[in-house]
């Protein structure tokens, strides 16, 4: 670091390099579990129960720790916790991936999740406090959402490319080299920070939020998986309570965990929530994308990875530019413009009849892809940028628990619309002299509608497989229009949150300041506070940096 221009030097421009290797390997963790399950369960044989908690344990825990773990990062430093994460993940991906049975798997997936929700907000609030000036720091953000877009793009083409060479347990074991190099590279390269003065840690805010977040996700995503019933209903009801006592809990403190204030910020407010509907649109995309591939149009896992390969590099190309552009235009036109964008990639997926896999489906994930990346890069930017730097660590676990709510919302209410109008369609054009048991299996999954189909004569096995096929392709296309409408929705509702919200070139952090009156709040450099005087409004730390309302 420059100590007379604040710009980065060459130093902190690597260590930038070696802070996106986990969150390039933890957005891949995201997708590859889902080609290996069943591996695993030829393997591990665990029961149906097992098996989603397999799948459901990791991201729990990410998010019901991602808070407390950001300012965690805060009070005994952000690389500390870093270095801490890469150990824990590095350990538990080598558990998991010679796992003797499904508990000891659920049970090593859990110490990931764990060492995940370490990792993702250190990172972030590490370059929050490594490149204080704000056009290398958006720069530095875009590398940062690039990788983790990125990630999740290959992740299908990683999982593919492992499995059909090497065990399941292959797909954990390529964390490990990643993890030592970072806990080599890290102490050389990234700056220690935390926050000088961080109040009393408040154990009960911090189960508070762990309980708020566990009960809601657990709840969210089971009623994805096997519909509406009591106890996810309860869950959420459980994870609602706890969550309105938590924000009850932080307005009485005077050290809160987190600082409900933030929200009042308009442009926190609406960039938080672009970075959820963002990710729920992908993520619940991805749900179906992915069956599309495979059991429509008949692609092996390696061949349907490579089909993301333009969906990739859309989303890095998006993430390289979005720097580029919000010097020169407004927050709001670059966030609605790339809310937009994804619908268009939506509507051009909801295309897809069975017979256009390659360009319909290339096409609609690229564009997709590439308009939701520019949302989140110029959206990251903006929620690091509203908090002090001390703060960045609690701050960065609120927007990661954003991109975790939006994802299991979207696997939810996408996956439920996409269900709904497979079980409807498959009702009327199932062949009628099948056995109630198995058109109820065929009516549950496509893939259990193929097994099915399996093992009837050939002439009702290719009916059903044809009416499931079809079926599958019209709930495809409404989750699709479906992703499509709120994206246009959130696009209006960024607009005109952000509409007076602009991302300049300002001075770099730290460079000297006018003085103001006593009793102004700008000379303490807290967060934004909202009058009703038109005057300029800085929201950042230190009395000047990124968003400025006019």
């Amino acid at each position: 670091m420059n100590a007379d221009t604040q710009s980065a030097d060459r130093k902190a421009w690597i260590g930038l390099a070696v802070l996106v290797l986990p969150v390039l390997l933890i957005s891949l963790d995201m997708h590859v579990l889902s080609y290996a399950l069943p591996f695993i369960s030829n393997s591990l044989e665990p029961s149906s129960s097992q098996l989603l908690w397999i799948f459901d344990i990791y991201p729990l825990m990410l998010a019901g720790l991602l808070l407390t773990m950001g300012t965690l990062g805060d009070r005994i430093g952000r690389r500390k916790l870093l270095l801490f994460g890469a150990a824990a993940f590095g350990t538990a991906s080598v558990l998991a991936a010679y796992s003797t049975s499904a508990d000891m798997l659920i049970a090593t997936r859990a110490l990931l999740g764990v060492g995940g929700a370490t990792l993702m907000p250190s990172t972030l609030s590490l370059i929050r406090n490594m490149f204080h000036d704000p056009d290398q720091r958006r720069v530095a953000i875009a590398v940062w959402t690039g990788a983790f877009a990125g990630g999740a793009m290959l992740g299908p083409l990683m999982g593919g490319a492992i499995l059909e060479h090497f065990w399941w347990g292959a797909v954990f074991l390529v964390n490990l080299p990643i993890m030592v190099l970072l806990i080599i590279l890290a102490p050389l390269l990234l700056p220690e920070s935390r926050d000088p003065n961080p109040g009393r840690f408040d154990v009960t805010s911090a189960l508070m939020s762990l309980g708020a977040m566990l009960p809601t996700i657990y709840g969210v995503q089971h009623i994805a998986q096997e519909g509406l019933s009591w106890l996810p209903v309860a869950a959420i009801l459980v994870g609602f309570a706890l969550g309105y006592a938590f924000i009850r809990r932080q307005r009485s403190l005077t050290d809160p965990m987190l600082d409900i204030q933030l929200f009042k910020n308009r442009g926190f407010s609406a960039s938080i929530s672009a970075n959820t509907l963002g990710v729920f649109s992908m993520v619940g995309s991805s749900l179906f994308t992915t069956q599309y591939l495979q059991m429509v149009a008949g692609v092996r896992p390696l061949i349907a990875g490579l089909y993301a390969l333009p969906a990739a590099g859309a989303a890095m190309t998006a993430a390289g530019l979005a720097p580029l552009i919000v010097r020169k235009v407004r927050p709001a036109f670059v966030v609605g413009l790339g809310l937009l964008i994804g619908a268009a990639g939506f509507v051009i997926l909801g295309q897809l009849d069975g017979s256009t896999a390659t360009a319909a489906l290339v096409a609609g994930t690229a564009t997709m892809a590439g308009g939701i990346t520019l949302v989140l890069t110029t959206s990251s930017d903006m929620i690091i940028a509203t908090a002090p730097p001390e703060k960045a660590g609690t701050v960065s676990g609120l927007s990661q628990i954003a991109t975790e709510f939006g994802g299991a919302l979207g696997i939810a209410i996408l996956g439920s619309v996409g269900t709904a109008m497979y079980r409807a369609d498959l009702a009327d054009t199932a062949p009628k002299n099948l056995d109630p048991a198995a058109l109820d299996t065929a009516r549950d999954t496509l893939g259990g509608a193929l097994d099915v189909a399996g093992r009837l004569p050939e002439a009702a096995g290719q009916a059903l497989a044809a009416a499931s096929r079809e079926a599958f392709t019209h709930g495809l296309q409404a989750a699709m229009y479906t992703a499509s409408g709120i994206l246009i929705l959130m696009a209006l509702l960024a607009a005109t949150m952000l509409r007076n919200v602009r991302l300049g070139k300002q001075q770099p952090e730290n460079a000297p300041q006018p003085k103001h009156r006593a009793g102004d709040p700008r000379q303490h450099g807290g967060y934004p506070q909202q009058t009703g005087h038109p005057q300029p409004q800085r929201y950042g730390t230190d009395g000047q940096d990124s968003l400025t309302r006019r």
